[in-house]
C-alpha cells in the first residue's frame, strides 16, 4: 500500500477529469443528463459521511468526496452553458426517483454499512441514464472524466490499509461503473453491439 496522502492526489486527478468534461460541455461536445449528475453529486457524499462515521480516515475517504463534488460541478454547469443538456425521458425520471428512494432508505436506517449499500444503489440508479445514453449515443459524452476517475479510484484504493466493506465498497463500485462508461463512450462498444444486432 502507498501513503494515504496519495488519496489527495487521487481526488485532484478526479477533479481534473471533471474539468475536461466541463470544457467539452462548453464546446457542445458533451450533453450531460441532469438526473444523473444531480444524483451522483449526492450519493457519494452519503458514502463519504458514512465512511467517516465508521472511522475511516479523511485521507482514505477524500477520493469518495471528490466523486460527489465533481458531479455537482457538472450539474451546476448544465445551467450555465448555451448548449442544451440531454433531454430527460421517463426512464431517467424513474431512475432518479428510485435513486432518491435509496437515499431516503439510507436516512431512515442511519447505519454506516447499510448507508453505503443504499448509496451505491442510489448512485447506480442515478448513473444508469447516462450509462444507457453512452451505450446508444456515445458521441454525446466525454470519456476523459471517466478515465481520470479510474486513475483516481485506483490510487485511492492503493492507499487503503484495511480491506473491508466500509473502506472499499464504494470505490470498487466506482471502478466498475467507470469501466463500463469508458467501454461504451471511448471504445463505442454499445454501437458495435447494436450494429451486430442489426446485421
Amino acid at each position: 500500500m502507498i501513503n494515504e496522502n496519495w488519496a489527495y492526489v487521487a481526488a485532484a486527478i478526479n477533479i481534473l477529469g471533471t474539468v475536461t468534461y466541463l470544457v467539452d460541455m462548453f464546446r457542445g461536445k458533451a450533453r450531460p443528463n441532469r438526473v444523473t449528475w444531480g444524483v451522483l453529486s449526492v450519493a457519494p457524499m452519503i458514502a463519504f459521511a458514512s465512511m467517516l462515521s465508521k472511522d475511516v480516515s479523511l485521507g482514505q475517504s477524500i477520493t469518495t468526496f471528490s466523486f460527489g463534488f465533481a458531479p455537482f460541478m457538472i450539474f451546476v454547469t448544465t445551467f450555465l452553458v448555451k448548449h442544451p443538456a440531454w433531454k430527460i425521458k421517463r426512464f431517467d425520471l424513474m431512475c432518479g426517483a428510485l435513486s432518491l428512494l435509496g437515499l431516503l432508505l439510507w436516512w431512515l436506517t442511519g447505519e454506516g454499512n447499510i448507508a453505503i449499500v443504499f448509496s451505491i444503489a442510489a448512485d447506480f440508479l442515478g448513473f444508469l441514464p447516462t450509462l444507457t445514453k453512452s451505450f446508444t449515443h456515445p458521441e454525446t459524452e466525454s470519456p476523459w472524466t471517466f478515465m481520470f476517475s479510474e486513475v483516481a479510484t485506483v490510487l485511492g484504493l492503493l492507499t487503503v490499509t484495511k480491506w473491508d466493506f466500509e473502506h472499499v465498497a464504494f470505490p470498487v463500485y466506482i471502478l466498475t461503473a467507470n469501466m463500463f462508461a469508458i467501454m461504451f463512450i471511448y471504445f463505442r462498444l454499445g454501437i458495435y453491439i447494436l450494429a451486430r444486432r442489426r446485421g
